[in-house]
């Protein structure tokens, strides 16, 4: 008996479907159409088994519909601009673009290698100019619309490597690549107006009935919309304006030009008279003990202008975390100012202000006041500051609880020590202090969210230009269209920090497209995450002269099954979501959502190896950054050995730490290359193996073992098939084709569920079935379906045994089998007989047999007669088709 050989027929099959097209999805068609989409890769150098379980997960379900009279469009493409280029181009001398590519070359060799049934004829990479150009479009048509603005922000700046860093960049206050310490400055940003559709991403969440309860938890978290109310404290003594536009000594709140943003003051010029907060907890404001303004409020650049501690202190907190998490998590502190300012319910009542490390400028109006017994963070605050901590949440009792300890009470109950407010729940309370600070003027109910407007703004070069140009008459003009795309220059250098593009000798200068004067170009990039914002339309419509036609994209659009890790579930989901609702809103598009259906699959896992004895630092459950640096501590599972004594490292001979088993990171060098398993053990054992096992939510752990088991399911597969058509067998075997009907009906609905680790236990199980079955024409036509359903998984074996049984064409392209509803039933059960509540036996009836009838056979069954031991029972308690129970 031969067996099967994957290298040669990978190769082979692939070569056929490449040749045929057989995956390129046809506009044209009149078949119900599907979209299947996994989010595409940073092309990083190599492919991981993270890879291969998600595309796999994919190419299973694009087959399986193809196989039910389906047109599905299931394409590839590269997320190719971002830092890691440049840091390349930094370390290892090459041209970002050149990187880039080469490894888009390598991966998708990888990639090919798999068969995976993608169609290669859309494949786009964004750092070519044939798809930001029309980025560059899109740019200019939400510029038109309103929709993009310019303003000063702060931002995370690194010094040494000049340049802007995403919150994740920064570890403990320093520059992830340089070590310096970083510096919140504020610059001119592009924003995007996400703010606009705040209330339209939230409620749209409810329409999206196959996403994950959790990551729409996620996004409503992250948009965070709040109902409360806006209102001010006002100062006991105005503080006067600090030096004309609040200049100051603060040099860690300059720009890098050495100008300082204006401080916002009223308009009368006075000063600044009044503290302006949001709340979502109205209710506890007679529990408040002071006043918090975060560094970047004007009040605090007032007080630095001439207070060299106060000045300190701002630099301080810009060294400061700079995420929310980061800021609940890090040590409370603040600076009293010298200011008190006035309840708005009692004006004896007089509240310290502070400047707070753990107050954001860009959250609500960049003040809070403080409720010590009812937030944690207020409450850490106010131990350290020995602040009052009243509280004014009850538990539910009648009486005034006095606080003590070191936890807040965020729970419910009703309100106490609160004057005209005792007695009333909190939704109660909350709406009667609305309804007087609106009624007496000194404040309004509103609704705000946690979301910020999208600064999509970066300083670097391998990005995405911006089609603007600075003209110092007319101000910020957009690039006529004709002169799209913009094309980053290939002569640039980065052997001095910084964004190449600023000192380009002349590809920023140009002349102002509407006066002739001379101007420069913008020479920030667009943040990666617009790219990945709409890549899934281009990718329905692919016109030359724009960036897709509305009426060829709606053929596709919404993307029917999108899957990518859970680690994308905020960000990229959330901002994809809006871009599609912008180009709705300005008419290119009648598509508000963009993903029907979302998967987030599990990580393929694996444990992390280190140089030395100690124990490997342990992972965030951050999203992983392709920014981020890979440590020398960290070895590659191809750099160790196992020996008697341990691991080792193969180069040195020096002792590895084995760290604990976790997600598959470039980072931590713990990633699998799928190509030397493929050259072991050919395409379809791994991608059985990524299917087996683990659910697919759920994290697999790596195993050789597991390859190892999969190659010998793909071998019991292709001997199946060569059985076929043996001795001559007589008779049916209804069993068999019943199993074979309710297989093919079970592996249908797990893959639509992408439950494919049920799918693969069923064929384990067909295949065992047709392996005792006795030659006959329904043990042939067992084997005929078994090569149609195991397609999808393993499609070359699948291929190969196909011809070798003289089927004409390709399974590719055969239809999965038709499934008998009448054979779908089942005339048996098998009835559990307990005694005394103990399983005891089993028994199979046909289906509604009397209860008289399944009685007796019970006590007639050998192993209760012996349990009886000639006594009678006390009981027998029948359940029909499912137990006889006997008391004994």
């Amino acid at each position: 008996m031969s067996r099967f050989n994957a290298l040669k027929a990978d190769a082979a099959w692939q070569k056929v479907w490449d040749d045929a097209q057989t995956f390129a999805a046809d506009d044209s068609s009149t078949k119900p159409r599907s979209y299947v989409l996994e989010m595409f890769p940073y092309p990083s150098g190599r492919i991981h088994m993270g890879h291969v379980r998600n595309y796999t997960m994919g190419d299973v379900l694009a087959r399986f519909r193809r196989m039910n009279g389906m047109e599905v469009l299931h394409p590839m493409g590269w997320d190719a601009f971002g830092m890691p280029a440049e840091n390349a181009a930094m370390e290892k001398g090459v041209h970002p673009g050149t990187w880039t590519r080469a490894n888009i070359a390598t991966m998708k060799a990888q990639l090919k290698r798999l068969g995976f049934a993608l169609d290669w004829s859309r494949e786009l990479a964004t750092c070519e100019p044939d798809y930001y150009g029309h980025e560059q479009a899109l740019f200019l048509d939400l510029f038109a619309a309103g929709l993009v603005y310019r303003k000063e922000s702060a931002v995370n700046w690194d010094p040494v490597d000049m340049t802007v860093l995403a919150n994740e960049q920064v570890i403990d206050g320093r520059g992830w690549r340089s070590g310096a310490l970083v510096e919140r400055r504020k610059l001119s940003q592009w924003f995007l107006k996400i703010t606009d559709f705040a209330d339209e991403l939230v409620d749209g969440l409810g329409a999206l009935e196959h996403w994950p309860d959790k990551v729409k938890l996620m996004q409503e978290n992250w948009i965070g919309r709040s109902q409360g109310l806006q209102f001010r404290f006002a100062l006991t003594s105005p503080l006067p304006p600090a030096g004309g536009v609040g200049g100051g000594p603060v040099d860690s709140d300059a720009t890098p030009d050495g100008t300082r943003p204006p401080l916002a003051l009223p308009a009368s010029g006075r000063g600044i008279d009044s503290v302006e907060v949001f709340t979502t907890r109205p209710d506890t404001m007679f529990g408040s003990s002071f006043v918090a303004v975060a560094a970047d409020h004007p009040i605090a650049q007032a007080i630095a202008a001439t207070n060299p501690d106060a000045a300190d202190f701002i630099a301080l907190c810009k060294r400061g975390g700079t995420t929310a998490a980061e800021l609940d998590t890090q040590e409370k502190l603040g600076f009293d100012t010298g200011l008190r300012a006035t309840h708005p319910l009692d004006s004896n009542w007089q509240l310290p202000v502070y400047i707070a490390n753990f107050v954001l400028m860009d959250y609500g109006t960049g003040a809070v006041f403080g409720v010590p017994a009812h937030d944690q963070r207020d409450l850490d605050f106010a131990r350290k500051y020995d602040l009052p901590v009243k509280r004014v949440v009850s538990e539910g009792d009648d009486e005034a609880p006095v606080f003590v300890g070191n936890t807040a009470w965020t729970g419910p109950g009703s309100l106490v020590n609160s004057h005209f407010l005792d007695g009333l729940d909190i939704e109660d309370a909350k709406r009667t202090v609305i309804e007087r600070a609106e009624g007496e003027g000194w404040g309004t109910g509103t609704t705000v969210f946690r979301l910020r407007d999208w600064g999509v703004s970066r300083q670097r070069y391998w990005g995405t230009p911006i089609p603007i140009i600075h003209c110092d008459a007319c101000g910020a003009v957009p690039v006529p269209r004709e002169q799209l795309p913009i094309v980053l220059p290939e002569d640039v250098a980065f052997d001095i920090p910084g964004n190449p593009l600023d000192r380009h000798p002349t590809w920023k200068h140009v002349a102002c497209p509407t006066c002739g004067a001379d101007a420069r170009r913008e020479t920030d990039t667009l943040d990666t995450f617009v790219d990945s914002s709409w890549y899934f339309i281009r990718f329905a419509s692919q016109p030359d002269a724009k960036p897709f036609d509305r009426t060829g994209a709606e053929k596709w659009l919404p993307v029917n099954q999108y899957i990518g890790g859970v680690e994308h579930a905020i960000l990229h989901l959330l901002y994809a979501r809006f871009w599609t609702r912008a180009l709705k809103h300005i008419g290119m598009l009648d598509i508000a959502e963009p993903f029907a259906g979302l998967f987030t699959q599990g990580m393929v896992t694996h444990e992390t190896y280190s140089r030395g004895d100690a124990e490997p630092e342990t992972e965030t459950d951050d999203e992983e950054s392709e920014d981020a640096p890979v440590q020398t501590k960290w070895l590659s599972p191809e750099e160790v050995r196992k020996t008697d004594a341990g691991y080792i490292e193969i180069a040195t001979g020096g002792p590895v730490t084995v760290g604990r088993v976790t997600k598959m990171s470039k980072s931590k060098k713990n990633t699998v290359d799928p190509e030397p398993i493929v050259d072991q053990y050919g395409a379809d054992a791994v991608r059985w193996f990524v299917l087996s096992d683990s659910p697919p939510e759920r994290d697999l752990p790596w195993s050789e073992s597991g390859i190892e088991g999969a190659w010998r399911f793909v071998q019991r597969l292709w001997r199946a098939v060569e059985t076929e058509g043996g001795a001559a067998g007589t008779g049916d075997d209804l069993p068999l084709r019943k199993l074979a009907h309710r297989t093919t009906h079970g592996v249908a609905g797990d893959i639509e569920a992408l439950q494919f680790n049920k799918a693969v236990a069923r064929l384990y199980s067909f295949v065992s079935a047709i392996e005792k079955a006795a030659p006959s024409a329904d043990r042939d036509a067992a084997v005929a379906t078994l090569l149609r359903l195991a397609s999808p998984m393993v499609p070359h074996v699948a291929e190969e045994a196909w011809a070798a049984a003289g089927n004409t064409g390709l399974i590719a392209d055969a239809a999965w089998p038709d499934v008998d509803p009448a054979l779908l039933v089942d005339d048996e059960v098998t009835i559990a007989v307990q005694v005394n509540g103990k399983l005891r036996d089993t028994l199979v009836f046909a289906k509604g047999a009397p209860k008289d009838e399944v009685e007796a056979a019970a006590l007639a069954s050998d192993k209760i007669v012996k349990l009886l031991d000639g006594k009678p029972p006390r009981k027998v308690i029948v359940v029909p088709d499912r137990l006889v129970n006997i008391v004994a």
